[in-house]
């Protein structure tokens, strides 16, 4: 089967990497990709947003199968443009993929239906969400309702932060129309834990967990980023409760999106928090593949995942095989000088020349006319390490690091070190 992947970052890449394993796959490309994905796949310079280019193009390579990896075009409809011309595409309908694109929409979803989430309250005027704010505790959490690249959430400590993010959000715009509305809501302590399930309407199959890293600095601290790095399995985690979140938040949401005549089809991504008590709440529901979480996810995965695809789009998930490794799989994102705020491109990489042998996904690179490596976003390189164990892999990770460098490169010393304590 020929294939079109939509996207062009780290995600992008591991899934093309594993799709690349399928005795089923044939020639793949990827619109727009990056200059790591092109070792695997030929990229087309069409953007992600040109919808009627992109199925021109569908039609003209007779592609079969179409995967869609971002949110932002899966929010404004790429699967229903695809659709309309009857090829086969993995991802949610506009429709569904608004319990990612609005958060109102996905609090107000399950609030409906008494699935456990933060207490919360959302504005669309500043005033209002101003007074609410000044009447609420610390530590609190203001959100971006609509995309803002996982940078539209900040967990305020003091008074003046918290009134600073929501100035930002609703006055001066940093995220523009995403901050039309607000979303403000209580802070959930405890564990973090990402749980990603392959969906087909009401039927559920979780991925392997996973654990993510947003702030920028070691500690988490610093402002949040799109992932700094991620980890799986998660042994300071009982499987109990894994399971627990499975069946009080995933099932719940699926069955909830099916009775909205939203049905969900695609990768359903659940944020949680781990409370003291074990009791796992939502933070959050992306409509696609995380990023980082897929580039230690699918390493694991040992079942075909086009296989997987074909059975979710087909509607016939609750029969696919999918069987995870034993071994662990540690990432770490080395960032441009900066991230997430503004950075440099086009700054020379050392040390990728040899890498072949190493599970390096690209997110942000280009070659020159040369051949050499440089710089092209704020994530440069998700570098991971797989092991018999979290330590295993975790070394494996920085072994890895340790052989790439450019000026201003930047990265957390401490992924899956909480899984280490």
């Amino acid at each position: 089967m020929d294939i079109l992947v939509v996207g062009g970052g780290g995600r992008e890449h591991a899934i093309i990497w594993s799709l690349s394993r399928s005795p089923k796959a044939g020639k793949i490309y990827c619109a727009p990709g990056n200059a790591g994905i092109a070792q695997l796949a030929e990229c087309v310079p069409i953007g992600m947003f040109e919808f009627d280019k992109l199925t021109a193009f569908a039609k003209e390579k007779s592609i079969d199968y179409v995967v869609i990896g971002p949110d932002d075009p899966l929010a404004a409809g790429i699967v229903d443009a695809f659709e309309a011309h009857h090829i086969p595409v993995f991802g949610p309908r506009k429709n569904a993929a608004e319990i990612e694109g609005s958060k109102t929409f996905m609090k107000d979803l399950l609030h409906k239906y008494s699935i456990p989430t933060a207490a919360y309250e959302k504005f669309s005027d500043y005033e209002a969400a101003l007074s609410y704010l000044r009447g609420q505790g610390l530590p609190i959490v203001i959100k971006a309702d609509g995309l803002a690249a996982g940078k539209g959430v900040t967990v305020a400590y003091s008074r003046e932060e918290a009134e600073l993010a929501l100035r930002d959000i609703m006055v001066t715009k940093v995220f523009g129309e995403a901050g039309a509305q607000v979303v403000i809501e209580e802070f959930l302590a405890g564990q973090e834990m990402s749980i990603l399930a392959f969906v087909d309407g009401e039927t559920v199959r979780p991925m392997a967990a996973a654990q993510d890293h947003k702030p920028v600095f070691d500690g988490d601290k610093g402002p949040n980023t799109g992932g700094m790095g991620t980890y799986s399995p998660l042994p300071h985690i009982d499987e109990a409760i894994i399971q627990e979140a499975v069946e009080t938040i995933i099932k719940p949401t699926a069955r909830a999106m099916v009775a909205e005549g939203r049905p969900f089809s695609g990768v359903l991504f659940a944020g949680l928090m781990i409370s003291p008590d074990g009791k796992p709440k939502t933070i959050e529901f992306n409509a696609r593949f995380g990023d980082p979480e897929t580039q230690v996810i699918l390493p694991r995965l040992k079942s075909d995942l086009l296989e997987i695809f074909l059975a979710v789009t087909e509607g016939r998930l609750a029969e696919a095989d999918m069987e995870w490794s034993e071994e662990a799989a540690v990432c770490v994102v080395l960032a441009s000088e900066g991230y997430p705020g503004p950075y440099p491109k086009g700054v020379p990489i050392a040390g990728l020349e040899g890498s072949s042998n190493e599970l390096i996904f690209h997110a942000g690179t280009e070659r020159t006319e040369e051949g050499a490596w440089v710089t092209n976003g704020g994530r440069v390189l998700g570098v991971v390490g797989m092991g018999a164990s979290i330590a295993e892999a975790r070394s494996a990770a920085y072994a890895s690091v340790s052989k790439i460098s450019f000026p201003g490169m930047h990265s957390r010393s401490d992924i899956a070190m909480k899984a280490l304590v």
